[in-house]
Order: structure tokens, then sequence, then C-alpha cells
């Protein structure tokens, strides 16, 4: 999809922060973060949103939670982190190609 924005930071024609990338993800700092890691992963496959997620992609799906943890191990976060998948525009989704928030460090918002 040439006119989505994660697509072409996957692709390489968009600039990012990237701390990891394979052939299933791209791995890269969020660009207005909201705590001291704040993460975005994104499968180089699009789909739009984990409502459109089909079973053939439940292995991407648990690759990607999975990395996570190896993700915050790398960035320091052994006290915990925070993952988060908006869907919708309802559920605070802007851009409408998968992604996990991983969060975590000093500045990580509560929920109370």
């Amino acid at each position: 999809m040439s006119d989505c924005l994660f697509c072409r930071i996957a692709a390489g024609e968009v600039p990012a922060d990237i701390v990891y990338e394979d052939e299933k993800v791209v791995v890269f700092k969020d660009i207005n973060p909201k705590a001291a890691v704040h993460l975005l992963l994104i499968p180089r496959l699009h789909v739009a949103s984990l409502r459109e997620v089909t079973p053939e992609q439940d292995e991407l799906l648990g690759y990607m939670l999975r990395l996570t943890a190896k993700l915050a191990a790398d960035q320091g976060l052994d006290e915990g982190y925070r993952t988060i998948i908006n869907t919708g525009p309802g559920g605070g989704q802007v851009i409408f190609h998968l992604h996990v928030h991983l969060l975590g460090g000093e500045g990580l918002p509560g929920f109370g």
C-alpha cells in the first residue's frame, strides 16, 4: 500500500529510527514518545488493524507479542513494560496499519 506510512517505513522509503528488523517485522522509535521507551512494532505485511487479522496471521501476531519481551529486555525494561494495540478510530488508532506500542521506563503514564 503505497499511501500507508508504515508500509513506506517498512520498505525503507520513509526514514525512521529503527531498532530492530527482520523478514516479518520492523521496530522503530515513536516520533511522539509517551514514555522514556516507546517503540512501535509493525508487521511488514499490511494489515489495517487487529480487527482485520485472519487466522493465517495468528503466527505473526504471536511472533510480534513474543518479540516485545526481547525488545523490552534489550531496552533495559527489567521492572516491566506495557503493550498497547489501538484498534479503530474509537480505540485511538491513527495510522491504519496494525502496530504494537511497547512503552516503559520513566514517564510511563498510568490509567488512574
